[in-house]
């Protein structure tokens, strides 16, 4: 089992961010969920509301002997717009914005340093939130897993595919052997 962490970030909605990291080499779980705001045991309905404080996220499990915790927040940098405030495409609200919830010091030294590092390469700058996780809720199970199980579902066709079509491009060597051939 190796070296495993956990990471938690979101980036819009968060079907598109765990299509794209579930593919990962090293990734051992992904869970779609909740955090970063104040009201507990928030559901869907209430974070979409945008009055939760919560963001669209994922948490990951990861053997860090595998992929690094930079490697993680590189891709994820790299598979949304982390320079749009509170939005992804047409996802709009705080819910959608994109945020890295760091889990230790180590962490967020890596986060500040991922973000200034990635930044001149945008034209715009990043806007990303980078704070401490309080605490994660996992979403309710419809939405776990959702691009596998929906792959050919309008949204996951429009939005989704091409996110993993460009991790497929881009990072094909960071690719589980299944995820190559896999959509």
């Amino acid at each position: 089992m190796g070296n495993l962490q956990t990471a938690t970030f979101g980036g819009g909605c968060f079907w598109c961010v765990e299509a794209v990291i579930q593919r990962l080499k090293g990734v051992e779980k992904v869970v779609s969920g909740y955090a970063g705001g104040a009201m507990k045991n928030p559901d869907y309905r209430s974070v979409c509301n945008g009055h939760t404080g919560h963001a669209e996220v994922i948490q990951v499990t990861f053997d860090a002997d595998i992929i690094s915790y930079e490697e993680l927040l590189v891709i994820f940098m790299t598979s949304h717009d982390p320079t749009t405030l509170n939005r992804q495409g047409a996802d709009t609200g705080t819910q959608y914005r994109s945020i890295i919830l760091y889990h230790n010091e180590e962490q967020k030294a890596v986060a500040e340093a991922t973000v200034a590092q990635l930044n001149p390469d945008f034209d715009s700058p990043i806007v990303t939130e980078i704070k401490a996780l309080d605490k994660f809720y996992a979403a309710e199970d419809y939405h776990q897993d959702y691009y596998n199980r929906n792959t050919y579902a309008g949204y996951c066709q429009m939005v989704i595919s091409p996110k993993v079509a460009k991790l497929k491009k881009m990072y094909a060597h960071k690719l589980k052997d299944s995820a190559v051939q896999a959509g």
